[in-house]
Parts: structure tokens; sequence; C-alpha cells
């Protein structure tokens, strides 16, 4: 009888320790299948995240590919022979450029930029990239060497500064007038550059002119527009901005 109630007591003890380990067992199992979960989980959300971000990418990619192609086929005009876009920027050519030391636009360069802006402003209003990813337009002036730092770098702001003065100006009998929407387009997009001893030519004339360079927002800005987008501008006070009455502040060199 004792030695009955003995072995009934070992068995009892690791009868009793047996839960023990397999509930254990079950716990790393558990675990580890929650690991697995929670890495699956972070590798979907990583990759659902890059993909998303390679398909903004490509599409901003692809309008400003199409912005592109659209002003090239203006540029095939015979109207406008010199004037080339290399990269994202309207290069005139000779057909740009200025006198040595002056800021005004001759007859055939005021009629060229009156021809061409609208029909530029109007891809920028009407392509995909005018929707999400058109972001400013620098008019670029630049100088020569010849002369002194300073007044070539405020010759190249006056040249840059003329061509607004010209795109918003009153039109003249024989012009077709901007519309309102381009005058706004002009006043809210474009912007003063200039540059002083720097993209030199290979010549002075060439040196001396005027580019458009076109900017686009990078996937964080648009992103960032998203989240907050810009104060939108004052329709009154830029109607009211915009007399086209208004003389040019910038004199005549």
């Amino acid at each position: 009888m004792f030695g009955i109630r003995v072995g009934s007591a070992r068995r009892s003890r690791e009868e009793g320790e047996k839960p023990f380990w397999i509930s254990f067992s079950d716990l790393m199992s558990a675990l580890m299948v929650l690991f697995l979960v929670a890495m699956s989980v972070a590798l979907l959300a990583v990759t659902k995240k890059i993909s998303e971000d390679d398909r903004v990418d490509k599409e901003r990619s692809e309008a400003i590919a199409e912005l592109r192609n659209e002003i090239d086929k203006i540029l095939r005009s015979k109207e406008f022979e010199g004037v080339k876009l290399n990269g994202d920027t309207i290069d005139f050519g000779p057909r740009g450029t200025f006198a040595d030391g002056k800021n005004s636009l001759t007859a055939p360069q005021q009629a060229l930029l009156r021809q061409f802006t609208p029909l530029l402003l109007d891809k920028l209003r009407t392509t995909k990239v005018s929707r999400y990813w058109f972001k400013r337009a620098i008019v670029e002036g630049y100088a020569s060497q010849s002369g002194m730092y300073l007044f070539n770098m405020n010759l190249s702001l006056e040249r840059s500064a003329r061509v607004l003065c010209e795109l918003l100006r009153e039109p003249r009998l024989s012009e077709v007038p901007f519309s309102d929407e381009d005058r706004k387009l002009i006043a809210t997009k474009f912007f003063v550059g200039g540059a002083s001893f720097n993209s030199l030519r290979e010549s002075a004339d060439n040196s001396r002119r005027i580019e458009f360079k076109l900017e686009f927002k990078s996937r964080q800005e648009w992103l960032d527009d998203k989240k907050k987008p810009p104060k939108e501008v004052d329709e009154a006070a830029l109607q009211k901005a915009l007399d086209p009455k208004e003389l040019c502040p910038v004199f005549n060199r």
C-alpha cells in the first residue's frame, strides 16, 4: 500500500508539471507567429509606400514630358525659328539677346514674346502638369563679363523685368491683347531672375540674353501642398494691381 501511494504521488507531481511546459511552448509559438505577422504587415506597408511613390514619380515624369512635347510642337513653327527648348529652359537664342549695357527690347523681340508667350501659357494651363506639378517660370536675365559685377547683376534683373513689363503692358492697336487669365498667370507664376558672370556663352553677344526656365514641384512639395494648400491669391487685389496702363518702372538704358 505504501509503495502504491508513493508511485501515485510521483505520477501526480509529473503530470502537474507537464501543463506548464506545454503552455510555455505554446506561448513561444504564439509570440513567433505574432512576430512574423508584424513583420509581414511592416513589409507590406513599406512595399505599398514604395509602390505609391513610384506611381507618383511616374505620373510626374509623364506630365512634364507631355508639356515638353507640346512646347516642342509650338517651336516647330517657322515664326519661332531659332527658339529652342533645352531640358526645361526655353532658349530664345540670338533672338533674345541684348546690346551691350542695354535693357530695352527691340520691336521684333517684343513681337516674338507676345506671339510665343500666350501659346506657352495655354499649355501651362491645360496640360496635366498644370494641375499638380507646375511650380513657376523664371524669366532669367543674363549679362556678359564686360563691366562691373554689381552693375551687370542689376542690368540682368532689368532685362528680366523688362520682359514682364512687355507681357503685361497695354496692347497697341495692331496687337492681340492677352486674356485676363494669361495676365493673372504671368503675375502669379512668372518670377524675375538675374545673373552676373554666370552661365556665360561662347561670346559676349550671346551671353547678354533672357531665358524662360520652367520649374516643377518635387513629389514631396506636391505632398506638402496637399496637406497644407498654399494661400489663395486675392483675386480682387490682383485684378486691381494688374492695370495695363501702368508704366514700366524699368528705365530704358
